[in-house]
């Protein structure tokens, strides 16, 4: 028997498969109506809204939250541009890629095809933060090369510049099997590396894309809803979290977009002052 699939499971599933897997369906036990015929398909809403033990209901526009993510050692975010952030004194993204190598100092490393180190200016004022690579970025060692790239790069277009005037990279380094969130381990041995390669660069603004690697560079569980578009210290630089694009290519409240533009234009204008 065939019939015409719901356009939300279709979302969902085209969304997945932009990750790069396929999602395994079972029947739910027990039929609930949708509320809201505009946001994202219900099983994409429990994902993006899960409960913490003992606490209310989490934004629904936060991604997947680990425990990990809750520990506050985490991330130790302490100050870049000075001594102890691992840095050598006039180090270029080149000699840190260098020291990368190959790299197998964590499990992440069996399952790639490819690190994705990072691309763009090595003094760009703006560099955007993504979560990890997907399947496109693994096979072609760029950042932001599938479907949520290409929106990134519009976003950035919006805002007069070029994907080769800003410097894109990510929290970690290589593909997690699935696509799914980075675990604490693979965030401390990487993100050192992260952390070398913005005291490298230097930037005016950095760009966070989305709750994980929000979570990841602040150490503690934020919302991704509630902190966007808000500018914060950070390591001797400024920080403004913003949407994952992957986020805005499934449905979503129509108010997403119009405080996507606002947050576009507060970094244009932070970035030209």
């Amino acid at each position: 028997m065939t019939g015409r699939v719901d356009p939300r499971l279709q979302a969902w599933l085209e969304f997945y498969d932009e990750l790069g897997f396929t999602p395994q369906l079972r029947r739910p036990a027990q039929s609930v109506p949708p509320t809201h015929a505009t946001t994202a398909p219900l099983i994409e809403e429990a994902l993006l809204s899960p409960k913490a033990p003992g606490k209310g209901k989490a934004d629904k526009n936060t991604a997947p939250i680990s425990a990990a993510v809750q520990d506050s050692a985490w991330a130790q975010p302490g100050s870049l541009f000075e001594e102890g952030s691992g840095s050598k004194p006039g180090e270029s993204l080149e000699d840190i890629r260098t020291d990368l190598g190959e790299c197998t100092r964590c499990k992440l490393h069996k399952g790639r095809m490819t690190i994705v180190y990072g691309s763009g200016n090595p003094k760009a004022d703006l560099v955007f933060v993504g979560e990890g690579p997907g399947a496109d970025e693994d096979m072609q060692g760029l950042p932001f090369v599938g479907r949520a790239g290409k929106l990134l790069t519009k976003w950035i277009e919006s805002m007069d510049m070029t994907r080769d005037e800003v410097y894109i990279c990510n929290v970690i380094k290589c593909r997690p099997p699935g696509n799914r969130a980075p675990e604490k381990d693979e965030v401390q041995t990487c993100s050192p590396f992260l952390y070398r390669q913005l005291d490298s660069i230097r930037p005016k603004l950095i760009c966070c894309l989305g709750a994980t690697a929000l979570q990841a560079l602040l150490g503690k569980n934020v919302a991704i809803g509630k902190m966007r578009g808000q500018f914060m210290d950070y390591r001797g630089a400024k920080m403004v979290p913003l949407y994952h694009p992957a986020y805005l290519l499934r449905p979503h409240p129509p108010k997403v977009d119009r405080e996507l533009k606002q947050d576009l234009q507060k970094i244009r204008d932070f970035v030209n002052s």
